[in-house]
């Protein structure tokens, strides 16, 4: 396979460019890839309820930062391997990844049969 390593590139700062967009609306950055997720509004009453429900809107934001930290992490992670001249290799098998799956997600780590073990582990 001939990949367009620009084509994945310019696909990858797309991605990573949304990503950090999402993050910065959610999160305040503490440096490098550090991000947590800003206050909800402060609560003025001593309403346990209230109060509970502040705590869980807080909670909820904080998992929403933490999948996209994730996401991220894999964006630079694949940048980095086009930098290095291994984009588009299987991490278990070292055979090519398919370019539709690339396609779809182009910061793949895997090729589509070793998918599962990249899941497991």
């Amino acid at each position: 396979m001939n990949k367009d390593l620009n084509h994945y590139k310019n696909l990858l700062i797309k991605e990573k460019d949304l990503i950090v967009s999402e993050l910065s609306d959610l999160a305040q950055n503490k440096g490098g890839d550090a991000w947590e997720a800003s206050a909800v509004d402060p609560v003025d009453t001593a309403d346990r309820e209230d109060v509970a429900l502040n705590i869980e809107g807080y909670q909820e934001k904080d998992e929403v930062v933490r999948v996209l930290e994730t996401q991220l992490s894999e964006v630079e992670h694949a940048l980095s391997k086009i930098d290095s001249g291994t984009y588009g290799i299987c991490e278990v098998s070292g055979e090519e990844i398919e370019e539709d799956r690339l396609e779809a997600n182009p910061s793949a780590r895997t090729c589509k049969s070793h998918i599962n073990e990249w899941l497991q582990a």
